[in-house]
């Protein structure tokens, strides 16, 4: 893949979701995980989100509102955070739901929550 290009602020490969709620999405991992947005394009009702790219750390997030055409498509997402305690726990204060609570894993303290939109995140801070 030597000659391809890629826009800056992005890399090769980034997650797509289509999501039930994105400008609620947008607050949570806004809060979350400190997402930078980095573009917002609204429907023409200016209130649904036709497109929107997030920046978290080095790594760029697509998302859009679920329409007719395109249903929900939630995904999975593994992060790495500071502390995964603390991500774990102001995920749940916004919204989140638990799918496993932190504990030591051979790679590192791990977690994970659904967010708001459906989607599952595993949060991980290196021991």
């Amino acid at each position: 893949m030597d000659n391809v290009k890629i826009p800056v602020g992005h890399q090769q490969v980034m997650p797509y979701l289509i999501i039930d709620g994105a400008a609620a999405f947008l607050d949570f991992i806004t809060v979350v995980f400190t997402a930078e947005t980095l573009s917002i394009h609204h429907q023409d009702d200016a209130v649904l989100i036709r497109h929107a790219e997030v920046r978290i750390g080095e790594s760029c997030i697509m998302f859009a509102d679920k329409n007719e055409t395109w249903p929900a498509q939630t995904g999975s997402l593994f992060i790495y955070v500071k502390n995964a305690d603390d991500t774990y726990q102001l995920a749940l204060e916004n919204g989140a739901t638990s799918v496993m609570e932190p504990a030591d894993q051979s790679y590192g303290r791990s977690c994970g929550i659904t967010d708001p939109a459906g989607n599952t995140w595993w949060i991980t801070s290196v021991l």
